[in-house]
C-alpha cells in the first residue's frame, strides 16, 4: 500500500514536471499577455451583449497560435539560448525536453490554432494569426542575430493580437483596430530596450544584435527609449479620438503616458541598471493599466 502511494506521488510529480516544462516552452506569461490584449480588442470591438462563446473560440485559437509560435521560436534559438544565463535553463538548452518534441508541438499547435480560428471565428482573424506567426518565427527570430532593427520588426507581430480580437468581434479591419496595434507597437520598444540594456552582455555573448550591444555609451538606446515613449503618448489617446473611450480614459491615459515618459527620460539621463530596471517595471505597469482603463471606460 505504501509502495503504491509512493509510486502515485512520483507519477503526480512527474506529470507536474512535464506540465511546467511545456508552460516554459510556450512562454506562459507572454501567452497570457497576448490573450489579455486579444480580450481587450474583442471587448472594444464588440457591440451589444457580449458573445462569450465566440470570445472563447477567439482566445483558444489565439492561445494555440501563440503557444506554437513560442515553441518554434525556442526551437530555432536553442543553441543561442544556451549561451545566456537568463535563458540557459529553458527546456531545450537545459536538455529537459527533446528538440524534436518542441518542433512537433510548435508545428501542430500553430496549424491547429489557425484552423480553429478559421472555422470557429472567421477567416480574417486566422489570416492575421498566420501573419503574426510567420513574422515572429521566420522573420523576427532570425533577424535578432542580423540587425538592431529586430526590436522594431519584432514589435509588429507583438502588436497584432488586439487587432485579432477586434476582427474576431467585427470580422473587419478598421482604423479603431489599427489604433490598438499602434499602442502595442510603441509600448514594446521602450520595454524591450530596457530589457536589452539590462542583459546587453548576455545578448552579446549569445550573438544577438540588440542595440545596446553596439551602443556602448547608451546614448542611442536612451534617446530611442524617450522618442518611442513620446510617440506612444499621442497614440495612446487615439481610442478617445475615435470615440472608443471617454474623458475618464483620456485623463488616465495622459497621466500614465507622462509617468512612463518620465521613467524613459530618467533612463536616458542615468543609463544604468537601476534606471533601466525602473523603466522596465514602469512598462509592465503601464500596459495593463492602460488596457484596464479602456475596458472600465466602456463598461461604466
Amino acid at each position: 500500500m505504501k509502495a503504491e502511494s509512493q509510486t502515485l506521488n512520483e507519477t503526480t510529480l512527474a506529470e507536474k514536471g512535464r506540465l511546467a516544462i511545456f508552460l516554459e516552452l510556450v512562454k506562459a506569461r507572454l501567452t497570457a499577455l497576448v490573450l489579455l490584449t486579444t480580450l481587450v480588442g474583442f471587448h472594444l470591438g464588440w457591440g451589444g451583449a457580449m458573445d462569450y462563446w465566440l470570445l472563447f473560440h477567439a482566445l483558444l485559437g489565439t492561445a494555440l497560435v501563440a503557444s506554437g509560435a513560442s515553441a518554434l521560436n525556442q526551437f530555432l534559438e536553442k543553441h543561442h539560448d544556451a549561451n545566456m544565463p537568463r535563458t540557459a535553463d529553458r527546456p531545450l538548452p537545459s536538455g529537459r525536453l527533446q528538440p524534436e518534441i518542441a518542433l512537433l508541438f510548435g508545428g501542430v499547435s500553430s496549424v491547429a490554432g489557425l484552423l480553429y480560428l478559421a472555422l470557429a471565428v472567421n477567416l480574417l482573424t486566422s489570416v492575421l494569426g498566420a501573419v503574426t506567426l510567420v513574422s515572429y518565427v521566420f522573420i523576427y527570430t532570425p533577424l535578432k542575430r542580423v540587425t538592431t532593427l529586430n526590436t522594431a520588426i519584432g514589435a509588429i507581430p507583438g502588436a497584432l493580437p488586439p487587432l485579432m480580437g477586434w476582427t474576431a468581434a467585427r470580422n473587419e479591419i478598421t482604423i479603431e483596430g489599427w489604433s490598438l496595434v499602434a499602442i502595442l507597437f510603441f509600448w514594446q520598444l521602450p520595454h524591450f530596450l530596457a530589457i536589452a540594456w539590462l542583459y546587453r552582455e548576455e545578448y552579446a555573448k549569445a550573438g544577438f544584435a540588440m542595440l545596446p550591444v553596439f551602443d556602448r555609451t547608451g546614448e542611442r538606446t536612451g534617446s530611442q527609449a524617450v522618442s518611442h515613449t513620446l510617440g506612444l503618448l499621442p497614440v495612446s489617446l487615439a481610442p478617445f479620438a475615435f470615440k472608443m473611450a471617454g474623458p475618464f480614459y483620456l485623463a488616465g491615459a495622459l497621466l500614465l503616458g507622462l509617468g512612463f515618459l518620465w521613467f524613459a527620460f530618467r533612463f536616458s539621463r542615468g543609463l544604468d541598471t537601476i534606471h533601466a530596471r525602473r523603466l522596465f517595471y514602469a512598462s509592465i505597469i503601464y500596459l495593463p493599466a492602460l488596457l484596464g482603463l479602456m475596458v472600465f471606460d466602456k463598461l461604466k
